[in-house]
């Protein structure tokens, strides 16, 4: 059975996580990269706390950055109010890759559905889309406000095949996370690993998942 919907995650895969930081990097400092990476890690780290603490734990995507943010500032002595407002504000615009609305509408004049299946929330996610300029490249913007837990849970990835009516082998996934791509081949999709900074294999994903350095490929390996 031959996938006929193509899923992205959003955050690192279509949107680049350290464009918030980058545009304020004057303001930040020298350590504006180690800020930025640590920002993201802690970020992702109550993500999977919260999932793991149980519903009642639930944050959303929102709340965490903020609260990440929060945290990586006191670390590192970060008090300008203004700097960290710009920085929170930052975030729900960022930067898409400059490669991803060509792959996007290459993949829809093919004939692919195209859809972004995030850990962010509905609000967060919307003004991110529109801030970078793919609304009108993605037929569906998922949110796993709707499990009620973070990926990878499979309840997650499940929002996709549902949305589609589609079975988990119809599903070419999309994701620079290795986290993110084990848990949707876990869950049945197909899986392209977007590794940009030459990550080593984790999670067997090497043999597994098609591996690629950015978004552009894909038109070409979806036609394969």
């Amino acid at each position: 059975m031959q996938p006929t919907v193509a899923v992205f995650d959003a955050y690192g895969t279509l949107l680049d996580v350290h464009s918030a930081t980058a545009r304020h990097a004057a303001r930040i400092g020298p350590a504006w990269q180690q800020i930025s990476q640590e920002w993201r890690l802690k970020q992702l780290e109550y993500t999977w706390v919260r999932s793991l603490a149980g519903p009642a734990h639930h944050r959303d995507f929102s709340t965490l950055t903020d609260a990440a943010l929060a945290f990586v500032a006191a670390r590192h002595g970060i008090e300008d109010a203004g700097l960290l407002a710009d920085l929170r504000a930052s975030y729900r615009s960022l930067d898409a890759y400059p490669e991803a609305p060509m792959v996007l509408d290459a993949l829809r004049a093919a004939g692919w559905r195209t859809a972004i299946l995030s850990n962010g929330s509905p609000t967060m996610l919307a003004k991110g889309v529109a801030a970078a300029g793919l609304v009108g490249s993605l037929d569906a913007v998922l949110s796993i406000e709707a499990a009620g837990v973070f990926k990878p849970d499979p309840r997650v990835y499940r929002l996709a095949t549902k949305y589609f009516s589609v079975l988990p082998a119809q599903v070419m996934f999309v994701s620079s996370n290795a986290w993110d791509a084990f848990g949707a081949l876990e869950f049945g999709f197909s899986v392209a690993w977007v590794n940009r900074s030459g990550q080593p294999d984790e999670y067997g994903l090497r043999g597994r998942a098609r591996e690629i350095a950015d978004l552009s490929p894909l038109p070409r390996l979806f036609a394969a």
